[in-house]
């Protein structure tokens, strides 16, 4: 017997973590075919920790080796399924962000990917009292 079915879970990638999460919405073949798997990834999107740090104003800065990323042209955005990410994110808020980047932040954008070591150097530009 089949596993196949004319019902779906959907699920998605969360542009941030990568890890997959349920949406909560079935997905259903029109012609009532058994055509769909158990769950059916659909895309991309934000988990629900992420989700709720993007509506607290928050945007995520991914890091990603540009080498190994779908070798982009230059000047060209790395998308999700190209991106190879270190595992190193960060979250700022988009107002710092904006003011450390001097670039303005549309407040749907909910991440950006950075080159590898990034982060490090922002970090290291952090007044910690002794």
């Amino acid at each position: 017997m089949s596993d196949k079915s004319h019902v779906s879970m959907e699920r998605r990638v969360c542009l941030v973590c990568a890890a997959p999460y349920e949406t909560g919405a079935i997905l259903l073949d029109k012609r009532l075919r058994a055509s769909l798997e158990r769950q059916t990834t659909t895309g991309w999107g934000l988990c629900p920790e992420h989700r709720e740090l993007h509506e607290d104003g928050f945007i995520a800065l991914i890091e990603c080796d540009p080498e190994r990323s779908g070798n982009p042209a230059a000047g060209a955005m790395v998308k999700p399924q190209d991106a190879y990410r270190t595992g190193t994110v960060a979250h700022m808020k988009r107002e710092v962000f904006s003011q450390v980047f001097n670039l303005p932040v549309a407040p749907d954008l909910p991440a950006v990917y950075v080159e590898a070591g990034l982060i490090a150097r922002l970090q290291s530009m952090i007044h910690r009292p002794n």
